[in-house]
């Protein structure tokens, strides 16, 4: 009888953590076909933590399919899932359900300049810090994203043969002179799906976002906490491990 009780409650279980994936799937996934498969192979393509497990997730899919749809009678099931496997989807389930704040992948670390530093000043925080992306401002106010390429550029472009005193170049005339990179804003409690969608709205908008900076209600002009790009999207590594 204690047998009997143990094999249920793991279908139950099972169960449970299927319910709380596909409750995910149907929220994050913009499709309109809700079906659970099709909405798992969908997800795949817009977001990288369903991709992750989507192989494994269409498999307990046709196992929850013959536990669920070949139930005889209240609390008997024709198939029964390995406690292993219980605890595998619950865990899924749990990092689904409570994903990882963005905050956890930001560069946490956000240099920033002002529109009248020196270039030179610049360039010895790429040298100290190697990141190639900085938030420049107006005193509080967000005014441009600066990035190494940009003064790269600017100098091939009026530096050629002559010396130029950079010295006396200060941020805001690269800043002037670039093309102005596409930025999002979001709160720090943004997690990591609300990121994806952002990169993927901007890219169905033929926008090439260059970085979501975090701050702390996701305004523009209060101080960054984070910095996120395409590539730390690309090297999440998701494990339910």
């Amino acid at each position: 009888m204690m047998k009997t009780l143990n094999i249920s409650n793991l279908s139950d279980r099972f169960e449970v953590a299927y319910n709380r994936i596909d409750e995910v799937l149907k929220k994050r996934v913009n499709y309109y076909d809700k079906r659970y498969t099709v909405l798992l192979r969908q997800g795949a393509k817009q977001h990288r933590l369903i991709n992750a497990y989507a192989d494994e997730l269409e498999q307990y899919g046709r196992l929850r399919n013959a536990i669920v749809h070949e139930k005889r009678e209240l609390g008997s099931y024709i198939a029964e899932p390995h406690p292993e496997v219980v605890a595998r989807i619950e865990k899924i389930a749990d990092i689904f359900t409570k994903p990882n704040y963005a905050m956890t992948i930001a560069t946490k670390k956000v240099i920033t300049f002002q529109f009248d530093d020196s270039i030179t000043t610049v360039i010895q925080g790429i040298n100290q810090h190697n990141y190639s992306q900085y938030p420049v401002y107006r005193n509080k106010e967000f005014i441009g994203l600066l990035t190494a390429k940009d003064i790269v550029k600017w100098m091939a472009k009026y530096a050629g043969n002559h010396k130029v005193d950079l010295v006396d170049v200060k941020v805001i005339d690269i800043l002037k002179d670039v093309k102005e990179h596409p930025i999002a804003f979001a709160d720090k409690g943004i997690d990591i799906f609300e990121v994806e969608e952002i990169y993927e709205k901007a890219h169905m908008n033929k926008t090439n976002l260059e970085a979501v900076i975090i701050t702390e209600n996701g305004n523009k002009n209060e101080w960054p906490l984070g910095l996120i790009t395409a590539w730390d999207l690309i090297e999440i590594d998701y494990t339910a491990d």
